[in-house]
């Protein structure tokens, strides 16, 4: 059940060719090109070695390397295969940055063979929305350390991947209320009957009696049962000496991990909400804690957003749209040592907006090919026409996102996990977008309706000296554009693209002409050139983030590079020309 270009059995050939397509898209390293028809090849040098890899030069000028093609030259043997080892100790960086990307791309190997071995083929098409959450375990198709969760042994990753779908129950805490922050939707005792039934609040408030705990001083917060074995030895130690946490122990239902591994969804109440717990592991690109600062942020902004898509008509009958916000937050310790570890968001559930008749799936699922080797959507392609399926899809997926940035002035962060597609038979009908918490920009200039926003001063102290680009706000518009073209279109649309090529024979180039048709269509219909103008979405070229830079060099929060926008107009207009 791969990416397009993937060879069963072999995550070792996708994790080395991974990287170096990260590593010469981003510049990394210099490579030659050369081109042959659609094909390119590459050379480069590292450390006196020669290195070569084929592929084609896909939108935004993503490579799509083929399987097997990454080879080095040894004077004794010819072109083989390089060791990963001696190809990432030759990269930039420091030692240690370069021997924890070792150990995360080693990690990543042993977890997809691991899974291979020992987690059943399924037939993905036919599960639920939450059954499909774990068994979609291709991970990042970009980045290569996309199965790394370094802190995981063999054993938790059986017991708390998703993909194996086991279920755990959480684990409960009693803290001392004066380390506690909250941000709940009604009355705290209100607050925990609604999310964990009478039964298990009942149990948990039996708990706390029998150990004489006073419900005025000590508040209720969950906690993963990895993170609890993790930190009840090391930083919660103290407290626990103190006295200021009290272990209630496992209790209440059963929850399953999502793709994205700290997202845990609820067996036995599936239409309860979801809940985000901390994790100190690290997976691709960072570490699966949660920022201290946006957890009792999350509600409002969610509010916000979910306010925003109420009262805008467009989002009910042009642009359908659901938000699931994220509704409540506890946090413990946020500015302290124990900070974004100990911690709970709690989000709605995406199955719990379903009409009669409608289903959901993650947008991420439409990039896999399945065990048979047609791709996960190809049933709905085949009754609905191929043509007919990208166009619905295309105005489901980005036109609700495109509206937020262009007419209200909001960026989200638009992934394929993000995502959630609604459809009726395979017929897409509406997209569901989730998640923000970390993962929005706006410039309070250029909001639709900058009174609206939060007041983020009196959120958190650390909001009211913040500079432009530390939390959620910033004086460059170029950063809205680049967050939406980042997730939506170079590292989303852009393998859906490379899939319909892979599989219908479909060009690329076409896909994204129809991407710009109905781009250009929504920016007649509202008169946003200007806006758009703003924003700078037509230009030529464009940055785009370099996520294995900033893991080889780790010297700042981002680092970025410039790439040919696949929807400027006048690489269109090449296009087009017989």
């Amino acid at each position: 059940m791969p990416l397009p270009l993937d060879l069963k059995g072999r995550p070792d050939e996708r994790v080395l060719r991974q990287l170096v397509a990260a590593l010469l898209y981003e510049g990394i390293v210099e490579a030659s090109a050369r081109t042959d028809g659609d094909v390119a090849t590459f050379q480069w040098s590292l450390a006196g070695r020669q290195f070569r890899c084929r592929g084609a030069i896909g939108p935004f000028g993503r490579l799509r390397l083929a399987a097997g093609s990454v080879e080095m030259h040894d004077d004794a043997d010819g072109w083989g295969v390089p060791p990963l080892a001696q190809l990432v100790s030759a990269l930039p960086g420091s030692g240690p940055t370069r021997g924890k990307l070792l150990d995360e791309l080693t990690q990543t190997i042993a977890f997809s063979a691991w899974n291979e071995r020992r987690v059943p083929a399924r037939a993905r098409r036919a599960l639920s929305f939450s059954e499909l959450e774990g068994a979609l375990d291709e991970g990042h198709p970009y980045h290569p350390c996309y199965k790394a969760r370094t802190g995981f042994s063999v054993a938790d990753h059986a017991a708390y991947g998703p993909e194996v779908g086991g279920t755990f129950q959480l684990v409960w805490l009693l803290v001392a209320r004066k380390h506690l922050r909250q941000a709940l939707p009604c009355d705290e005792e209100a607050f925990w009957q609604a999310e964990l039934g009478e039964q298990t609040w009942c149990e948990l408030r039996s708990k706390r009696q029998q150990r004489g705990v006073s419900p005025d001083a000590f508040g209720l917060v969950p906690l993963h049962p990895w993170q609890w074995r993790e930190l009840r030895g090391a930083q919660l130690a103290e407290w626990i000496a103190a006295g200021e946490v009290v272990y209630l122990g496992p209790a209440g239902d059963r929850y399953t991990a999502t793709q994205s591994v700290r997202s845990l969804l609820n067996r036995d109440r599936p239409l309860a909400s979801s809940i985000k717990l901390p994790l100190n592991i690290v997976n691709t690109s960072s570490r699966r804690t949660l920022e201290p600062h946006s957890v009792c942020t999350a509600p409002v902004i969610s509010r916000w957003i979910a306010g925003m898509v109420a009262g805008d008509p467009a989002f009910r009958e042009r642009y359908p749209l659901t938000i699931l916000q994220e509704y409540a937050g506890i946090i413990a310790d946020g500015e302290g040592a124990l900070a974004g570890q100990v911690a709970a968001i709690w989000r709605e559930n995406a199955e719990a907006t379903l009409a009669p008749g409608e289903a959901v799936i993650p947008f991420n699922a439409l990039m896999m090919v399945e065990a048979d080797g047609r791709a996960f959507a190809d049933d709905w392609i085949r009754r609905f026409g191929l043509m007919p399926f990208i166009n619905r899809l295309i105005e489901v997926a980005v036109l609700p996102v495109w509206h937020l940035l262009v007419h209200h002035g909001l960026a989200v962060e638009a992934h394929g996990q993000n995502m959630l597609l609604v459809h009726r038979d395979g017929w897409p009908v509406r997209l569901i977008l989730r998640d923000f918490h970390e993962s929005i920009e706006f410039s309070p200039g250029f909001l639709r309706a900058p009174e609206e926003a939060p007041d983020f001063p009196s959120l958190n102290p650390a909001y009211r000296e913040a500079e432009p680009d530390q939390f959620y706000w910033t004086d460059n518009l170029d950063s809205l554009r680049e967050l939406v073209m980042d997730t939506l279109f170079v590292f989303n649309l852009s393998e859906i693209s490379h899939l319909l090529d892979h599989c219908y024979d479909l060009p690329e180039a076409l896909f994204w002409q129809r991407v710009q048709t109905v781009l250009a269509a929504y920016e007649a219909e509202h008169t946003a050139t200007e806006r758009l103008e703003q924003l700078g979405c037509g230009q030529p070229r464009i940055l785009t983030e370099s996520l294995m830079t900033r893991k080889l060099l780790a010297l700042k929060p981002e680092y970025h590079h410039e790439v040919a926008n696949a929807l400027a107009a006048r690489t269109l207009q090449r296009r087009r020309k017989p």
